[in-house]
């Protein structure tokens, strides 16, 4: 028992180490918030639609994350989610401009497809599976079914909690501070999303170069 406390405690620091570094997803869940105090729960739970089978492959079958691993297949993510995120960043961008409001809406009423979306195109998550991720599962599958599953449970939990109250509080400013901060919060993460996903774009134009000298 012990083992497995200490174990849970680690895969929880590691975890966390992930969940509050700031990303695609920290920049459309306080962007959603303003309009939806639960979005981040949403975005949580699109993540974790990806996330449990995809642990459970990796842990199922080694040669998954062999797959994650190869170069193709990371040119690809990072081009697909790359792409996924200038969209989303130019979005919101236009709205700022007035351009086009109701498209940038729709992007944030849909938080749960937004979690599934930035999962499975974002490369550095698959990545973090294939390899940190592998060895934190294989630990809890020394340790039994029920240290796997704590494992599973308290990992996603990071992510439930951290993004909802990104979330909350992201629509108790929009609530106090009104439409100024709104425009704001909503240059920032547009200009966020525009930096993460050229930085995806950029990487992997840079894999296919070198990989065609």
């Amino acid at each position: 028992m012990e083992a497995m406390i200490s174990f849970v405690l680690v895969a929880v620091g590691v975890s966390l180490t992930g969940v509050l570094a700031p990303g695609p997803m920290t920049a459309v869940t306080i962007r959603a918030g303003m309009r939806n105090k639960h979005a981040g729960g949403l975005v949580a739970v699109g993540h974790g639609i990806v996330e449990f089978p995809l642990m459970l492959l990796i842990v199922v079958s080694i040669s998954v994350s062999d797959v994650l691993t190869r170069e193709p297949v990371k040119i690809g993510l990072g081009l697909t989610g790359g792409a996924f995120l200038v969209f989303m960043g130019v979005m919101m961008l236009r709205e700022l401009a007035g351009s086009d409001p109701q498209e940038n809406e729709k992007t944030d009423r849909s938080p749960l497809f937004i979690g599934i979306i930035l999962s499975a195109c974002n490369p550095y998550f698959l990545l973090w599976w294939a390899t940190m991720g592998l060895n934190l599962a294989a630990r809890a599958v020394e340790l039994g079914a029920v240290a796997f599953a704590l494992f599973g449970v308290t990992h996603w939990l990071c992510d439930l909690v951290w993004l909802e109250f990104l979330s909350l509080m992201s629509n108790r400013g929009a609530d106090v501070f009104g439409p100024k901060l709104q425009r704001w919060v909503t240059l920032v993460c547009g200009a966020a999303l525009l930096g993460i996903g050229g930085k995806f774009l950029l990487d992997a134009v840079l894999s296919l170069a070198y990989g065609a000298v």
